[in-house]
């Protein structure tokens, strides 16, 4: 019998189209991602918050709730249906006197967006901080082969989600609460064999400035993260074994990054720190110089 892929994929039925099992599971990963700054040591930037991480279960997502739960946040990790990614990152992140919540959920179903701000508020009243970072890519070189069904797939959850998802919070936000967007690279340099993907990152990034500017009045800060080549479960589920072993290699620091070397440029866009910073875009990659 083949040796089962250490990663799991399984295949996803929409339409008649086959699509690999996206994100991917941490649990299975190997090596396994870094996904802890142990040098990081909280100071309350985060106490008294409450915050929504979607793709929380893991990857960048997990370094992020981590770091967030060492700044005194209490949290709502939302996810497909990673379960045991889930419940081991809030099992870390309960070990720092924080509340978390789990909830699974399908970002590209406004409903259940709404559902799940509804389920924030029920939990614990409030909502200052949302994290946009659940996301899909399906490599794809021919422009013209790529299927309807894979574009629906890539934009309804990377930016109709997003959408979907700060419509539902924004009645709860405040003056001096954030939104933060994941965006990427690929929204700068593109991406030859991602080209929808990094379509999706370019609508991402212009509604983080556009949004930015539309709240200014009530400060609300919104701003995003660009993420390099970053080792996350998005990566095995998306290239084959090769492709993953030479992720991040021709940057200029020669490697690929870590989920938690991400982490606390979410923290600060998310504290007073930046409390002067609305419709930007951090860039955490490797060296990898954006066109302006």
């Amino acid at each position: 019998m083949a040796e089962k892929n250490k990663f799991e994929k399984i295949d996803e039925q929409i339409e008649g189209y086959t699509l690999e099992r996206q994100p991917g599971f941490e649990r299975d990963m190997e090596p396994k991602p870094i996904y802890e700054a142990e040098y990081y040591k909280g100071s309350g930037k985060l106490t008294g918050k409450t915050a929504i991480i979607t793709g929380g279960d893991s990857g960048i997502g997990r370094a992020v709730a981590l770091l967030y739960a060492k700044e005194g946040a209490d949290l709502v990790l939302a996810y497909l249906d990673e379960h045991k990614d889930a419940e081991d990152t809030k099992a870390m992140v309960e070990t720092h006197g924080v509340k978390c919540e789990l909830y699974p959920f399908d970002v590209k179903k406004k409903e259940e967006c709404t559902a799940l701000v509804d389920y924030t508020l029920e939990k614990f009243g409030k909502l200052n901080i949302l994290v946009n970072h659940a996301g899909v890519q399906y490599p794809t070189t021919d422009f013209v082969s790529i299927p309807e069904e894979q574009v629906r797939e890539t934009f309804e959850t990377n930016i109709y989600g997003i959408i979907f998802l700060t419509q539902a919070a924004l009645p709860h936000l405040g003056k001096g609460d954030s939104i933060i967007n994941t965006t990427s690279i690929t929204a700068y340099n593109g991406s030859p064999e991602l080209m929808d993907y990094s379509a999706t990152n370019g609508a991402i990034t212009s509604l983080t400035r556009s949004l930015a500017g539309n709240l200014a009045k009530d400060g609300i800060r919104v701003n995003a993260v660009a993420p390099g080549p970053i080792y996350t479960p998005l990566i095995p589920a998306s290239f084959d074994q090769e492709k993953v072993e030479k992720h991040g290699g021709t940057t200029p620091m020669g490697r690929r990054g870590q989920p938690s070397e991400l982490g606390p440029s979410y923290v600060f866009l998310a504290s007073a720190d930046a409390s002067y910073m609305t419709g930007q875009v951090i860039h955490v990659n490797g060296g990898d110089f954006m066109t302006t």
